[in-house]
């Protein structure tokens, strides 16, 4: 790996840097982004978009900043806001799912519809996959879709619906074709939330917040021409979705920014003059997951090579999401460690907690537990990675199936 800068990429990294030392006082707040984006988050996001440090590689066309693809520019602006611990802008579902799997395979009219207000924070979408008893099995969806008078008439239950509780739209896998078997069933629609029909209810979770929903479907009626790709091909657009969860689950930048942000607490004077980083057994933590993260930084690039070339990472990118998730929640295990008595206080008081650091971090901790368990449990993930990645022998079935 050749990561020598050219005059060009040094250029840029300091621009990037003047950048972010002369906006830092306009940027929002790191860490939570559980919630829908405020005045200053928009804001910031505009900024970014105007400026090239935002959806840089999206044509103008759909609203983009329109430069040529260039995997090292990528690397050189994530890491220069990872390492200022300044808010690289909005990654949620619709940004950092739906619009990659737009870009690859939607339609010149929903690129135009939804990419550009979708980059700007004025569209949030939600994702429809996982059902109640159907567990990791996605392909087993029950949400059926019945074409009526020219729309779709969708019924069923979706359930660990992140943001459906503020979302504008929602992304949904369901069944259209019961009569084909159940990987060639179903279709991939785009459904806006204040449909008639649709009923969101909140699971509240051990944070003490609700960020998870079910959601119902009675009747839901949406256009036909609501449909990515073709009826039949929704598992196929699904794991092109999953390609990206996973990467955004596993995101490498993201652990940079915490083991930053976990950095700079430790070198901050307590009130005996000394710093936890002055501790052998302090500095030998940080130091462990200081060499996880620049693993997985590092793959990254290997990973964003990989598809500038046009190259199927396979097991490269399969690993991703386990490990990143792993990672995280021993990152933020750590923070809590290092707040001290601090971290023993936990009294979340709904959006305005995520203004205290300690108990962003809390909720940080135990939310990562969830997502260790969501996108792919860690150990459906492990069987993936073995039987798709290394070829190994399926897992063995129970009953004789």
């Amino acid at each position: 790996m050749d990561l020598t800068l050219t005059e060009k990429h040094r250029a840029l990294r300091d621009e990037a840097n003047a950048f972010i030392a002369r906006h830092r006082d306009r940027a929002p707040q790191l860490g939570g982004g559980r919630k829908r984006p405020d005045r200053k988050v928009l804001e910031w996001q505009a900024l970014l978009l105007e400026s090239g440090y935002f959806a840089r590689n999206i044509p103008r066309d759909y609203g983009g900043f329109g430069a040529p693809h260039d995997v090292i520019e990528m690397a050189i602006i994530a890491d220069a806001f990872s390492r200022s611990g300044v808010s690289p802008g909005i990654h949620n579902q619709g940004i950092s799912m739906l619009v990659p799997t737009l870009l690859e395979v939607g339609t010149e009219e929903q690129k135009r519809r939804w990419v550009g207000p979708t980059i700007r924070g004025e569209v949030i979408w939600c994702q429809g996959y996982s059902e109640p008893g159907s567990g990791s099995d996605l392909a087993a969806a029950h949400t059926r879709a019945t074409v009526q008078d020219g729309l779709f008439v969708i019924n069923g239950q979706k359930i660990w619906t992140s943001s459906a509780h503020y979302a504008d739209m929602m992304f949904l896998l369901c069944r259209t074709e019961p009569d084909k078997p159940k990987h060639a069933g179903l279709s991939y629609l785009l459904v806006p939330m204040n449909t008639p029909g649709i009923e969101v209810r909140p699971l509240r979770t051990m944070t003490g917040r609700a960020e998870f929903n079910e959601t119902f479907f009675t009747d839901v009626r949406v256009p036909v021409d609501q449909i990515v790709m073709g009826r039949g091909d929704g598992w196929q657009v699904a794991n092109i979705t999953l390609k990206f969860e996973r990467l955004l689950l596993g995101d490498a930048n993201k652990l940079q920014h915490r083991l930053e942000a976990i950095r700079r607490m430790m070198q901050e004077r307590r009130p005996d003059g000394s710093r936890l980083l002055d501790y052998a057994e302090w500095r030998d933590r940080l130091l462990r997951l200081q060499g996880e993260v620049m693993a997985a930084r590092y793959h990254n690039l290997r990973l964003l090579t990989d598809q500038a070339e046009g190259v199927d990472s396979g097991l490269g990118r399969l690993i991703v999401k386990y490990h990143g998730t792993m990672l995280a929640h021993r990152l933020a295990s750590l923070a809590v460690d290092v707040l001290g008595s601090a971290g023993l206080a936990y009294e979340p008081q709904g959006e305005a907690a995520e203004d205290d650091p300690s108990t962003t971090w809390h909720i940080d901790y135990m939310y990562d537990i969830g997502l260790i368990i969501g996108g792919g449990s860690s150990n459906i993930q492990k069987n993936i990675i073995g039987e798709r990645g290394l070829g190994l022998p399926r897992e063995p079935k129970t009953g004789g199936a």
